[in-house]
């Protein structure tokens, strides 16, 4: 039996593509093990798929000045020598890495030990993880066509991300009943982020009073931005995190509104669920997000609304603008090859391995 190695942590985003692969992997008959860091959101999500976890040390790498770059690259040099002593123990054939800082040591112990590694770059520009382990990698998955020109042209393949299979299996009726709405109004479905949005969850509230006469408004906001105020207002929904109803949600939404990573915009276009996406701004990350949605509204799949222009009355105007176009937007992801990511990672992984 083949033995293989899935790495990345750090935030959802690392891990929920490793777990998409997780079912086209055990059809194929490999030994899976994970390796993320001691107390990650890793850890959690990959604990209930049964498969052997290993914790490392591993140290945030930053842009910016911060008085802990003094002492993390000494958590990443001793991750380094965990992850070289685990993967003589577990002898794999191959490293799938998705990226976050946890991923870095064991890249480069993998390169040591002479292992194949193939890394899943999400965003139009590599992030810093991803960067340092190019040099270390056979192959470069990646998401964005534009991506190309940022990776060694005989390392770099556009393959799109893997998304769950379980999304695809959603119940249009399991979600409206699970919000208690009705079928007789389209349904907004609104996602922040797993920390939510703060400026984006003003914003929709705000317009309730408006919004509610024509749809129904299930609202995924954050840990810790639920409003008590709003608790028993018909027709509008609001929970912190959604995991086992996300597909039976997704099943019940004619739109929804959305920050741009990677991987959510990627189940959108999956999904061919008309949206709008609304980029976080530079101050509050490197970008990438604003390159995403960029590439996604050049490509017709996207109606986009810069963070700074975000108010009432712009999101009202790109509602009316994305639900009377439904059809162009939703023809243009039907045409779209980044949906098939799962078997051509996969014939990569078979194929190296």
């Amino acid at each position: 039996m083949k033995k293989i190695v899935l790495t990345g942590g750090g935030t959802a985003g690392h891990v929920t593509p490793c777990i998409a692969l997780l079912p086209a992997l055990k059809e194929e008959g490999y030994d899976i093990h994970y390796i993320g860091s001691y107390n990650g959101i890793e850890q959690k999500l990959i604990e209930e798929y049964n498969i052997p976890y290993y914790g490392i040390s591993s140290g945030k790498l930053r842009r910016y000045f911060d008085i802990k770059n003094f002492t993390d690259p000494f958590k990443v040099l001793k991750g380094y020598f965990e992850s070289k002593k685990l993967l003589k123990k577990i002898n794999p054939n191959i490293i799938f890495s998705k990226g976050g800082f946890v991923t870095v040591p064991v890249v480069q112990a993998a390169r040591k030990l002479k292992i194949p590694v193939i890394i899943h770059e999400s965003d139009i520009t590599p992030g810093l993880a991803n960067k340092l382990a190019i040099p270390a990698a056979k192959k470069v998955c990646h998401t964005f066509p534009e991506t190309a020109s940022y990776l060694p042209s005989e390392k770099a393949v556009l393959t799109g991300t893997p998304i769950r299979k379980e999304l695809f299996s959603g119940n249009k009726i399991k979600g409206l009943e699970f919000c208690g709405f009705t079928a007789n109004k389209p349904v907004i479905m609104v996602i922040g982020g797993s920390t939510g949005s703060r400026r984006i969850n003003e914003v929709i509230r705000g317009m309730l009073p408006t919004l509610l006469k024509s749809f129904q408004v299930v609202h995924l906001c954050g840990k810790n931005n639920l409003d008590k105020n709003l608790a028993n207002l018909e027709g509008y929904a609001q929970f912190e995190y959604i995991k086992k109803e996300l597909s039976d949600l997704y099943a019940a939404a004619d739109l929804v509104i959305s920050r741009a990573g990677a991987n959510t915009i990627c189940e959108l276009l999956a999904l061919k669920k008309p949206h709008i996406l609304i980029p976080l701004p530079t101050g509050s990350s490197r970008g990438d997000q604003i390159l995403n949605a960029e590439s996604f509204e050049h490509q017709g799949y996207s109606y986009v609304i810069r963070d700074e222009d975000l108010s009432i009355a712009s999101l009202m105007q790109g509602i009316d603008k994305v639900m009377a176009d439904k059809s162009a937007y939703m023809d243009a992801m039907k045409n779209s090859s980044l949906i098939n990511a799962i078997q051509t990672i996969i014939s990569l992984i078979r194929e190296l391995s």
